[in-house]
């Protein structure tokens, strides 16, 4: 079976006709309608209120709608629907986009949108809602682009099917272009033009009304340079007025970044302020990409800490050993922490598209000003004219009412008489109809002098719209005012700061931090540091300042790059990585402690577990000698492996601790036991045999029933030493307790045996029967109390056996010179 055609045949009368066309000449001007299209109904700004048509038109219709600030919001869909409807013939999503912009804060230096809901962060890491789910009205400053709109102070054209209207320009009050800025690629050229301050640009066009002569270099001490809405550094003014001369230029932006110290352990670089259009998820994304390839070094870690509370705060946690200056130019370096602006001021002018520098912008501004105000005023000694007009016609009525009145009604209808009013008292026809419009009730005495009221202020209100429209240095007056209106109204500070050099380069800065040598330091009151030089504290001659935590009772030598051990009283031996350890100031006159750092922030300690000593991880040294509460001793072979964190040091008995540690230096010094029962046991490290790690050690001290050892030190014999004694009762006497304290030059002491019960070294008081706290060690001797306050000790007494006197504060820590 055929198929029938469905073709329509063609008229009987149909005459083909074809077209030869060139495919050149085709192409040629269809693309050059396109790109007509596109740079005038698209990517390009209008110089005069600094909008692309779709701005534009979003701005125009929600004030048709009455989205004022003082209104409610109403869905951004809504929005987006009218203005396709009506204006914008093109797809919502390009419509809702240029409304979120417009909404963003750290898109645009002055919104333009007040939004309600998610309208996306910085750098697009989180992307807007969708349009049914946001609101929007018009910002407080929208109302200024918008401001006198229906005065005739713009040219309309129709929309695209001709049944709507539309603004070519906005009157736009303050210098929106230079304020927002833009950007957008047409065919053949683009434009990005970057905010700068409100009150800096109005300051300068107010300027430029007062001197129109004004040269580049003055306008610039107004505006000095772009004010971005994230602010951020810029570094390099040279290529910002290069753009402001000839409309092109480049300069940098930088992260606002400052060194913090993060944690206990490590410095940081905290961002607060990322270069425009950057989020910190692009920066994230791409450290982590360069740690993965190996091509930054010195980080050890990256948090987004960003909240609506605190704003921007991005933490870049640098690895202990690096400098945090040098990591922060490889960030510069290699990551949008540092970007480039490209600025090119192309806008268009009289519907062509130009290439502006900053004179010839604040020009075209402050000449649509003039205009828009010159319009404006026009229309409004109009309306004031008009209505002048009737007033007066109305008093003419009022001054003999009652033949108004009569000729009404003497009249056969209205016509007869509007024509016998004219006649009678020389009315216009305008007058005339509004005096029979008028109701009875208006004809009052009083209303009468309102109106000569009304007459008198439209009177004046005339002469004032006349005298600008006729003095040119009114008009500008009147515009320089309502700028410095604005200003004053919403003019924000500078957020940018601008840099004329990045100042010297922090690549010669090394990247790692020097092994340079440098000393480990605990305080009393368990806290860490390290110091920035080797060399031990030198206080100066005749300083009698004390500081807070200036008790030092253990100080190795180090390395930057080192380890050292912590000897805890349940006889380990931990590495600290010195690094890690906070460095104090180079300043520092006398041993203080107060920039360090607590013990558990680098070591993992057992309930009731102390760090008694540190050491150096030497195994040339002569070894560590240690005593404990039961009366042991031990020399420890210096073995230390180094893959191992955690080491034994001595085997301790079931409930024995270590009360005390020390680094032999040459072998030679004195080993000291002070008891809770008053004695002191003096005797040669040379008497106690070296041993290994794992052993248990050896009798040390003769300890009688009950006693218990409370103080190990070794002192150097030739060295000038003391022993501190503070007596006290059993169970009663507490660190918080004062008691009696004694402090006796150590050479009064004899040397005894290994494992004798040595001497007496304070007698006892009525009320005490203990010593609650002891120690033997190199004069001048240093105390503090819990908190780490320093404590004034008793003058020495030479009888290593006399009691005690008062202390005025408790004593909890001593420890020498270091």
């Amino acid at each position: 079976m055929a198929r029938r055609s469905t073709k329509t045949p063609p008229p009987e009368n149909f005459e083909e006709r074809i077209l030869d066309i060139d495919v050149v000449d085709e192409m040629q001007g269809s693309f050059l309608e396109y790109a007509y299209s596109v740079i005038y109904s698209r990517a390009l700004p209008d110089a005069r209120d600094g909008l692309k048509p779709v701005h534009r038109r979003i701005l125009y219709q929600m004030n048709e709608m009455g989205l004022r600030p003082d209104r409610g919001y109403v869905k951004c869909a809504r929005v987006v629907g009218e203005v396709m409807g009506k204006l914008h013939p093109h797809g919502d999503a390009s419509i809702y986009d240029a409304l979120v912009r417009m909404a963003q804060p750290f898109s645009m230096r002055v919104p333009l949108v007040d939004g309600h809901g998610n309208f996306g962060s910085l750098g697009n890491d989180d992307p807007p809602a969708a349009m049914r789910y946001t609101e929007a009205r018009m910002a407080s400053a929208t109302s200024l682009m918008t401001e006198s709109i229906e005065e005739d102070t713009v040219d309309f054209t129709p929309n695209y099917d001709g049944s709507e209207r539309e603004p070519v320009a906005l009157p736009a009050a303050y210098p929106n272009l230079l304020v927002n800025g833009s950007s957008g690629i047409a065919v053949g050229m683009a434009t990005n033009m970057p905010p700068h301050n409100l009150g800096e640009v109005v300051a300068a066009a107010r300027h430029l009304i007062k001197h129109p002569g004004a040269d580049l270099d003055t306008l610039m001490k107004f505006i000095p340079g772009p004010d971005l809405p994230t602010g951020g550094r810029i570094v390099g003014l040279s290529g910002v007025r290069d753009a402001y001369e000839t409309g092109r230029g480049t300069f940098k932006i930088r992260a606002t970044v400052a060194v913090e110290n993060v944690t206990a352990r490590r410095k940081g670089l905290v961002v607060t302020e990322l270069p425009f259009a950057v989020g910190p998820e692009k920066v994230i994304s791409k450290i982590k990409d360069l740690v993965g390839s190996k091509k930054l070094q010195g980080i050890a870690d990256v948090k987004d800490l960003t909240d609506r509370a605190h704003g921007l705060r991005l933490v870049i946690e640098v690895k202990n050993g690096f400098n945090p200056e040098a990591v922060l130019e490889q960030l510069y370096k290699l990551t949008p922490m540092e970007e480039s602006f490209g600025i090119n001021n192309v806008a268009l002018v009289d519907g062509q598209p130009l290439t502006l520098g900053l004179k010839e912008l604040l020009e075209v501004y402050v000449d649509h000003r003039f205009e828009v105000v010159r319009r404006r005023s026009e229309f409004r000694r109009g309306k004031r004219r008009d209505r002048l007009h009737l007033v007066e016609g109305l008093l003419v009525a009022l001054l003999d009412i009652d033949e108004v009145i009569r000729i009404i009604r003497s009249s056969e209808n209205a016509a007869q008489a509007k024509e016998a009013l004219i006649a009678r008292f020389s009315l216009s026809e305008v007058q005339t109809q509004y005096i029979l419009d008028t109701p009875l009730r208006r004809l009052t005495k009083f209303d009468r002098i309102e109106l000569e009221a009304e007459r008198d202020r439209l009177t004046e209100e005339i002469e004032k719209l006349t005298r600008i429209l006729e003095s040119d240095t009114e008009l500008r007056r009147l515009v320089s005012n309502e700028l410095g209106d604005v200003a004053k109204k919403f003019g924000t500070d500078r957020r940018t700061v601008l840099l004329e050099s990045a100042g010297a380069p922090a690549s010669a800065v090394p990247l790692q931090v020097a092994d340079d040598p440098c000393r480990v330091l605990m305080s009393s009151t368990g806290l860490l540091a390290r110091t920035a030089t080797g060399e031990p504290f030198t206080p100066a001659a005749g300083e009698a300042k004390r500081v807070k935590h200036d008790v030092i009772v253990s100080a190795v030598p180090a390395t930057a790059l080192g380890e050292v051990g912590a000897v805890t009283s349940a006889g380990r031996l931990l590495r600290v990585r010195v690094i890690d350890l906070p460095q104090l100031p180079e300043t520092a006159a006398a041993p203080s402690l107060s920039g360090g750092a607590p013990v558990p922030e680098f070591l993992s300690l057992e309930d009731g577990e102390t760090v008694v000593c540190l050491t150096t991880l030497d195994e040339s040294s002569p070894g560590l000698a240690i005593g404990t509460e039961q009366g042991v001793v031990k020399r420890v072979v210096p073995d230390y492996p180094a893959n191992k964190d955690e080491l034994e040091v001595i085997s301790l008995k079931e409930g024995d601790r270590i009360v005390g540690a020390a680094e032999l230096r040459t072998g030679e010094e004195d080993l000291v036991f002070l008891t809770d029962d008053a004695q002191l046991l003096r005797y040669q490290a040379s008497q106690v045999r070296p041993q290994g790690r794992p052993a248990g050690g050896m009798a040390g001290v003769k300890l009688s029933a009950g006693a218990k050892v409370i103080s190990f030190t070794a002192i150097d014999p030739a060295a000038d030493a003391v022993v501190f004694t503070r007596a006290g009762a059993r169970g009663g006497m507490g660190g918080a307790t004062e008691g009696t304290a004694k402090l006796t030059p150590f050479d009064q002491y004899p040397r005894k045996g290994r494992a004798t019960g040595g001497v007496r070294c304070q007698r006892f008081l009525k009320g005490e029967d203990c010593l609650v706290m002891a120690w033997a060690g190199p004069a001048p001797a240093r105390a503090a109390d819990a908190k780490g306050v320093p404590v004034e000790l008793p003058e020495t007494d030479p009888r290593r056996d006399g009691s005690g006197t008062p202390l005025a504060k408790p004593v909890s820590a001593l420890a020498g010179p270091v």
